[in-house]
């Protein structure tokens, strides 16, 4: 993951920190940037008042840069119990729920970067909104003059997004000016300050119907595997438009694919896809008034920076008043 040199950008953190008692604070000491070494989170780690050094005894905490090498990080686990404190790259943590689960003991913190990417990926779900709503799909591909006189203003539409984390939080944001009509659906169904409405998520087929637009932000984890499907297309009505940003896991593919060829539903948009990468062929790209992008709501450019100033407060709180940000609960999988 190693970067090079990054633009500046304004960190967005969207997760509250967590102050943990003294008998939960991880023991300070040297932190190791693994699987690979990398200039940039290493200046991160010292940024933040830490020591980067090699793996090796003395070492209290990692800054875990690969998801596709998770199983090495249980194996560095395994072979270091004295490690406090493990920092994970992504908002999502599904990558790494085997080995949370397998090293799941006491004094062990994980953190992640959820709520830190929440800007570029909300953008990236108003513009996929946008794109749906005017029919830029096929006017995109056009070759002739297109004039059926499609589309839809965003403007006083009714909103339901699935998840309230910062993705939701800034979506929110991004979705004041054009007055739009926000339903939350939440695990606990606890107010999100700037929604019309916040409901829990067993609410969610009472919701569906009367939605004009849906946008999933929602963690990957059990609850949520599979949470639309066939069923949830069906509830929504057949004007309403479908965006994912979250994970591919929280749609069945089929059950999309049919709702938009039967016109169940009016469109859809997908930046992440189960499988993944989505392969040549499948009939998700040929499905009719659909969108998909390649897991690229974040790009590495974007995040880079992001990461790195999650990583130095993260330092801060190991080293000092342990006021973490993005604390992972293993059992809840975000």
């Amino acid at each position: 993951m190693s970067l090079g040199q990054q633009p500046r950008h304004r960190a967005v953190l969207g997760e509250p920190t967590v102050a943990l008692a003294n008998a939960q604070r991880p023991a300070p000491g040297p932190i190791a940037v693994l699987p690979e070494p990398d200039a940039v989170f290493a200046a991160a780690v010292e940024s933040g008042g830490g020591t980067v050094a090699p793996l090796g005894p003395d070492t209290r905490g990692i800054v875990w840069l690969d998801y596709r090498r998770a199983s090495e990080l249980a194996t560095v686990l395994r072979e270091n119990p004295q490690i406090g404190w493990v920092q994970l790259p992504w908002a999502g943590v599904d990558g790494f729920a085997e080995v949370m689960r397998s090293e799941h003991r006491d004094g062990l913190l994980w953190t992640s970067a959820k709520g830190a990417y929440a800007q570029p990926v909300a953008e990236h779900a108003l513009a996929l909104s946008l794109a749906l709503l005017r029919f830029l799909p096929r006017r995109i591909r056009a070759t002739s003059w297109d004039d059926r006189p499609d589309g839809v203003s965003l403007f006083g539409l009714r909103v339901v997004i699935v998840g309230a984390g910062g993705i939701a939080i800034e979506l929110l944001r991004l979705l004041q000016p054009f007055r739009a009509h926000v339903t939350i659906v939440r695990r606990s169904g606890e107010p999100l300050p700037g929604a019309d409405a916040t409901v829990p998520s067993e609410a969610l087929h009472r919701v569906l119907p009367h939605a004009d637009l849906v946008v999933v932000a929602a963690a990957l984890t059990g609850a949520t595997l599979g949470l639309f499907g066939a069923r949830e297309f069906e509830l929504m009505p057949e004007t309403a438009y479908f965006v994912n940003v979250a994970r591919g896991g929280v749609v069945v593919t089929d059950d999309l694919v049919h709702a938009l060829h039967r016109h169940t539903i009016a469109g859809a948009a997908v930046d992440v896809t189960v499988p993944e990468p989505l392969p040549d062929g499948h009939p998700l790209w040929s499905a009719p008034n659909v969108i998909v992008t390649p897991h690229m709501a974040d790009t590495p450019t974007m995040t880079a920076p992001l990461l790195a100033e999650r990583i130095r407060l993260n330092v801060q709180a190991f080293l000092g008043d342990a006021r973490f940000v993005g604390v992972v609960d293993p059992e809840r999988g975000y």
